[in-house]
């Protein structure tokens, strides 16, 4: 496969985020093993109007005409097509010979507002009921029925022209749970691989001799930030550094947390390195969040909500610690139990290295890459045979 040739394509959102890290390292992971890789890319930043991107998320004229001229036999693998990219990507790269790829970063396909989460709770709405109007009545998408409107009117077009059943030879879900999702949701079960994200730089083991918990992430509701602040109210004496920005980031904390704003991802690993655990302590589903890998290439054990992808990237006792999700005195306990317990940290530390080095490494995560590209385009194959 070293002849295979690539166009990488992804719609940064306004913030940056994740999904961006992501893109950015697939696409040096490829170049660094003999891919030529053609980028695409679109930003949020360009919209000027809210009635023409709502439209262009439907069917971007711009966007299928540019990615028809820059694909070609090979692969087409999208990361973010919301909104201006749109699925009319899909078949411009089709028309060209590609096999198309996407990958699920978040639940957009099925779910407007794209967390499954509503009122800082999984909500599975528009799943059970087969149905986009729960999302609509509930404004889902930035808290505008007509925003939503706009994402439910893409989603409603493609899924009756069959796009997400035709047009995307394979799709690449983070983790076990988001597969069975959107199984649920209606993509073609038979066409969802599941590979996470990885850790592109091995930082190396720390010390975690620093004696403070590490919050690293997003301030926003989602994240279980009110879940953090309170449980940090009955622990006075165990520090916690809180490192990013968002919404929350006038939050007021307890004397026992200290919070630095946004840092760069060197600071966060220095972090880390040092950290005696992890806090994640989100109440939506996420998906494969970096910041829970990245720790586990540290050896720093994770204390997660017992929820989601989080419950099966970490294993309760053995990489890190489980708790009720949004129940601030079982985060609390669990905290307290991680400090008060020095010889079951140090096996939780070495396992968490040991996941990384099973799972989350830049090479295992290659050779996942590839074989979903072979199986893409042997999809595209037989379908072009059939036709």
């Amino acid at each position: 496969m070293s002849a295979l040739t690539v166009l990488s394509a992804h719609n940064f959102y306004r913030e940056p985020g994740g999904e961006d890290a992501v893109f950015a390292a697939e696409i040096e992971l490829l170049r660094a093993h003999g891919h030529a890789v053609t980028v695409y890319e679109r930003s949020n930043h360009n919209i000027r109007s809210g009635g023409a991107a709502a439209f262009e998320a439907i069917w971007s004229r711009s966007s299928h005409r540019d990615v028809r001229s820059l694909a070609g036999a090979g692969i087409a693998h999208f990361h973010n097509t919301f909104p201006l990219i749109s699925p009319s990507a899909y078949y411009a790269a089709a028309s060209q010979g590609s096999a198309v790829v996407q990958t699920l970063h978040n639940y957009r396909l099925i779910c407007p507002g794209a967390l499954l989460s509503r009122n800082g709770a999984p909500c599975e709405e528009c799943l059970t009921q087969n149905s986009l109007r729960p999302a609509l009545s509930h404004s889902c998408y930035r808290d505008s029925r007509a925003a939503t409107a706009g994402v439910a009117a893409m989603l409603t077009t493609h899924r009756a022209a069959g796009t997400y059943q035709r047009a995307v030879d394979a799709y690449i879900a983070l983790s076990e749970f988001a597969r069975t999702k959107f199984v649920a949701g209606g993509l073609p079960a038979n066409r969802i691989f599941v590979k996470p994200n990885f850790v592109p730089d091995d930082p190396g083991t720390g010390a975690g001799s620093g004696h403070y918990a590490l919050f690293a992430g997003r301030l926003s509701p989602e994240k279980g930030v009110a879940t953090l602040t309170s449980a940090w109210n009955a622990l006075p004496d165990v520090p916690l550094k809180v490192l990013g920005d968002g919404p929350l980031n006038q939050t007021s904390w307890p004397s026992s947390v200290t919070a630095f704003g946004a840092v760069t991802r060197q600071r966060v690993l220095e972090q880390m390195r040092n950290a005696t655990a992890l806090v994640f302590p989100s109440t939506c589903y996420e998906n494969a969040p970096m910041s829970i890998l990245e720790a586990f290439s540290c050896g720093t054990p994770v204390i997660t909500s017992n929820l989601g992808s989080m419950a099966e990237l970490v294993r309760d006792g053995y990489n890190g610690l489980l708790f009720r999700p949004g129940d601030p005195a079982d985060l609390a306990a669990k905290v307290r139990y991680a400090f008060d317990n020095p010889e079951h940290l140090a096996t939780m530390r070495a396992n968490a290295r040991r996941e990384f080095e099973e799972k989350y490494t830049a090479d295992r995560n290659y050779k996942m890459l590839i074989a979903i590209y072979e199986q893409a385009i042997e999809t595209r194959s037989r379908l072009r045979r059939a036709s």
